[in-house]
């Protein structure tokens, strides 16, 4: 930012922002500038543990989408409950989660605003444990297909629940970090299905999945209500509570409670519909950016990529079984998530995502070349195991670069760049959106790739990755340590 600019948006939060009364314009502005004035001070320690547990839906999630994966073989066999399925159910099976995600995203919003943030996670266990229960119970695929689509309505809530809970409970300094949990959780969820899937009979493997919700409801139980949704009750004692034991018994909390209280009082009188909330080019171009990066996030070719592992690594010569391919996949993306965990709140957003995009598109586009030599050009079959390895390297690129930008920061950012009375909706849309592209991608992906050729289909995720990197560096502000005002700032110049 220009010294011009930053002088300006000093002037406009010393002229706009504080009121009259000591208050602040928005809600997130109130928590957000006493918790910067405690940095180094409060201990950080309650935060990361809350949204650790409150992130184990997430990790329910990523079992729920692991699952098809060491499953696939039995299903197709008839060895699953004697159910045998053929390959076109097989791709409603794993395309169902997401549709049961998609339904229960923007009803998520509402209730988090009605019931509190932490009885709307809690209860997301109870799709999960049913979905489950349906698929171990199977008699026919229309019990998998009713299984798989509510145990998605839980992907669907936690991937909306979970980070409004974050963003509310943490400092701004950590923000990006806990926020960055959620990716990782996914994933991990997703490494732990194929590890313990290729090690365990299907229907054993299943069970350890159902009984995972029972330990979220364990740990989270123990956890605080967002101390913003209690104030909003009106339930102030509690909210003090709360703060003192996410940000440490030795800090005086009434300062950030009275600013609070301001904001709910100043906002009341202020209210406008969403409608007209939304019609503020600020907030337009907030959406304008959530719904950009998820597009960037499902349509960078990550689908493709993991449907591809197995035959990038068996044309490149490696004789490794379909277990440890996925294994190795799974793992390269929880170490590189959590590596970008530890960057996002030092480097920033900005140059992640831009880092992420533009490799992922060099990436993807270099395994595009290389199906087109494959399975277009007649080439020597000494040649084509000499460039056996150029794939591997950019498959594996690839992941890391997914990991580190394109697959946590879309939830990150989406939390963020929004105020407090549009959150929950703008979230949930986002959220929905999402789910939606993952559907058509998962569903119709292969059809696709087999109309235009495997080659097209990468050389199309490059370019559309490249244009998220163009997208990038011209339009999304960087959140980093900001306040909401401060982002809310940038997004209308």
């Amino acid at each position: 930012m220009s010294q011009d600019r930053t002088q300006l948006l000093k002037e406009s939060t010393t002229n706009d922002v504080v009121t009259e009364r000591g208050g602040y314009e928005t809600l997130d502005d109130a928590i957000q500038n006493v918790s910067s004035t405690n940095v180094g001070k409060t201990r950080s320690l309650p935060q990361y543990v809350a949204a650790i547990t409150a992130t184990l839906p997430a990790l329910l999630a990523g079992m729920v989408l692991g699952w098809t994966s060491p499953i696939m073989e039995s299903l197709l066999l008839g060895k699953f409950n004697h159910i045998k399925i053929n390959t076109s159910q097989m791709g409603w099976i794993g395309s169902f989660t997401n549709l049961g995600a998609m339904t229960m995203c923007i009803p998520t919003g509402f209730i988090c605003d009605l019931f509190g943030r932490k009885k709307t996670l809690l209860s997301i266990s109870i799709p999960f444990l049913i979905g489950w229960f349906l698929i171990i119970y199977s008699e026919s695929v229309l019990f998998l297909y009713m299984g798989r689509l509510i145990s998605g309505m839980g992907f669907g809530a936690s991937c909306v629940a979970a980070p409004i809970y974050i963003s509310e409970i943490s400092e701004k300094n950590i923000r990006g970090t806990l926020g960055s949990y959620f990716q990782l959780m996914v994933a991990t969820g997703i490494l732990v299905s194929y590890i313990a899937g290729s090690l365990m009979s299907p229907l054993n493997f299943t069970i350890l999945c159902a009984s995972l919700p029972f330990l979220f409801l364990i740990l989270f139980s123990f956890q605080p209500e967002s101390p913003v949704y209690l104030m909003k009750k009106g339930l102030t004692e509690q909210a003090k509570r709360n703060l003192i034991r996410l940000r440490g018994s030795e800090i005086d909390v009434s300062e950030e409670l009275a600013e609070i209280e301001g904001v709910l009082k100043e906002s009341g009188q202020t209210a406008t519909s969403i409608i007209q909330t939304f019609r503020r080019y600020s907030n337009l171009k907030a959406l304008l950016i959530a719904f950009s990066l998820m597009f960037f996030q499902q349509f960078c070719g990550i689908n493709a990529v993991v449907l591809y592992t197995t035959s990038i690594f068996k044309s490149s010569g490696i004789t490794l079984n379909d277990n440890i391919c996925t294994i190795a996949l799974g793992l390269i993306q929880v170490v590189a998530t959590l590596f970008s965990s530890c960057l996002v709140d030092r480097l920033g957003r900005r140059i992640l995502m831009i880092t992420s995009t533009s490799v992922s598109g060099l990436s993807t586009l270099i395994m595009g070349v290389y199906f087109t030599l494959k399975d277009r050009v007649e080439l020597d079959k000494t040649i084509m195991d000499n460039l056996g390895l150029i794939p591997i390297i950019s498959l594996g690129l690839f992941m890391v670069m997914f990991s580190i930008g394109l697959g946590p920061l879309p939830w990150v950012i989406g939390a963020e760049i929004f105020p407090p009375e549009v959150k929950s909706i703008a979230c949930s849309g986002a959220g929905t959106f999402n789910m939606f592209l993952a559907f058509i991608v998962t569903k119709f992906f292969l059809d696709v790739s087999s109309t235009i050729g495997e080659d097209s289909s990468f050389y199309i995720f490059s370019c559309i990755s490249l244009i998220g990197t163009v997208f990038t560096y011209y339009i999304l502000p960087e959140t980093k340590g900001k306040s909401i005002e401060d982002i809310q700032f940038e997004l209308s110049l």
